[in-house]
């Protein structure tokens, strides 16, 4: 993947890069203020900077000690004790280090009229192996159309357009008792890992609002939030925008959610029937201003109908609160959704995302959750350095352009030319005869997009 840079070849380059990414933003300091600390014994940091290792240097603990390249000054069990502690406020550790990356490189690197926005999205954390643990629960993945032990890892990102950085998140059980194999245990309610217990437990649109709560109070630039249909409700769009935040979402085409509408609650299915639709190749077919209703409270919007183009006669619906910006700019802000997609499967492919932690307790997995995110972040950073002209100094900054956001026509011939190194790949035709197929496809193509794209082909 584009977010990994491919130039950790020895041990002194991981290294190095961590040891830079710990001191630039203080990740010992960020671990204290999150109440990871002891009076005495092994500094909590070094033991957060071992884990923090392990998968750049492709080993694990268990092969380290069965190799005997096992050479720290610390037991297993200390890492258990460590990963285990119900006092450690890991939400707030990676609320606090995506803060700091954002506030001390990012926004140097881009300009004030950038859009940033807060992404929702929720993906299996599978524990299938195993049945006794905690908070273990029958979840249904919308993904495989089935139902699978594990939990729903509620994730909040941001992005800017082109580099994305986790937030927080929340390893989320079932609300139904019925659905929860193994329950939590017993711990004092004063404590974190009561309180991230009992966050499990909770509905996924209240944990959400805990969720940007965090990003909030660390002062994380955002204008809006986006998410998809699993979270887009009239109650999660009016209280997103009592915290001053605007939404875009992908709204759910049901009978049996109502929108204000011509003074009559209707559900959009009915909305989109009567109004006349656009003709020609616009981007969107219909858009309409609406009102959302929910607990007497009313927050106004527009809602943008736009053709499905796997399905010609389907269309999606976005919303919108932010009454200001065009339809073409909804749409394209709402494709910034798509870098949490990228983010979970680096996650799952690269990083070992629940495979690499094999402990029944639910402590243990939050903590290798944020340890997760905390290595995403330094990849992050690693790859905006090598590609972004302005962290190269003062000059470079004043003279280059920011990086700007990926457009429709960039990704396009970025697919294309996938495709034919693909082709190439196969050995089934020769150099010339993949040449001129690919001429003849962009030839087939329409006058407009053929004309863009020879412009960055």
């Amino acid at each position: 993947m584009k977010i990994i840079p491919q130039n950790y070849v020895n041990d002194k380059n991981v290294n190095s890069s961590i040891t830079n990414f710990f001191k630039t933003y203080k990740v010992s300091k960020l671990l204290t203020r999150s109440n990871a600390n002891k009076k005495k014994g092994i500094c909590p940091s070094s033991l957060f900077g071992y884990l923090f290792t392990l998968i750049f240097l492709n080993r694990s603990m268990y092969m380290n000690m069965i190799t005997g390249k096992f050479k720290e000054n610390f037991a297993k069990d200390t890492i258990y004790r460590f990963l285990n502690s119900s006092s450690t406020n890991w939400m707030k550790f990676t609320t606090l280090l995506c803060s700091s990356v954002v506030s001390n490189t990012l926004e140097n690197l881009t300009s004030k009229q950038r859009v940033n926005v807060l992404i929702l999205d929720d993906t299996m954390f599978e524990r299938n192996s195993s049945k006794k643990v905690e908070l273990l629960s029958k979840v249904y993945d919308h993904a495989k159309k089935s139902y699978k032990y594990g939990f729903r890892l509620l994730t909040l990102g941001w992005s800017d357009g082109n580099t994305f950085l986790p937030i927080n998140s929340c390893l989320l059980s079932s609300e139904n008792k019925k659905n929860r194999i193994i329950e939590a245990k017993s711990l004092d309610k004063r404590t974190n890992g009561y309180a991230r217990r009992a966050l499990a437990k909770t509905k996924a649109t209240s944990v959400m609002m805990e969720l940007i709560d965090q990003a909030q109070r660390a002062n994380i630039p955002a204008s809006y939030v986006l998410f998809d249909t699993w979270f887009c409700f009239p109650a999660s769009i009016t209280q997103i925008k009592k915290k001053g935040l605007d939404v875009i979402a992908m709204l759910k085409k049901t009978p049996k959610m109502y929108f204000l509408y011509n003074e009559q609650m209707q559900p959009i299915t009915e909305i989109y029937k009567q109004n006349k639709k656009r003709r020609g190749k616009s981007k969107y077919l219909l858009s309409v201003e609406i009102t959302v209703v929910k607990d007497q409270e009313s927050v106004p919007a527009r809602v943008i109908f736009v053709r499905n183009k796997n399905k010609r006669k389907d269309y999606l619906a976005l919303i919108t609160t932010d009454m200001t910006i065009t339809e073409d700019e909804v749409i394209r802000i709402y494709g910034k959704r798509w870098d949490i997609e990228v983010f979970f499967k680096v996650c799952k492919s690269y990083l070992r995302l629940s495979k690499e932690c094999n402990s029944l307790s639910y402590d243990a997995m939050t903590a290798h959750t944020a340890i997760i995110f905390a290595r995403y972040m330094m990849l992050a950073v690693e790859n905006r350095n090598i590609t972004d002209k302005r962290t190269l100094g003062e000059i470079f900054y004043l003279i280059s352009d920011e990086l700007s956001d990926i457009t429709i026509f960039e990704s396009f011939q970025i697919l294309i030319q996938l495709f034919f190194n693909a082709l190439a790949d196969f050995k089934l035709a020769s150099s010339e005869q993949a040449d001129n197929f690919l001429e003849a496809f962009l030839m087939a193509l329409p006058k407009a997009l053929k004309e863009k794209l020879v412009l960055y082909v």
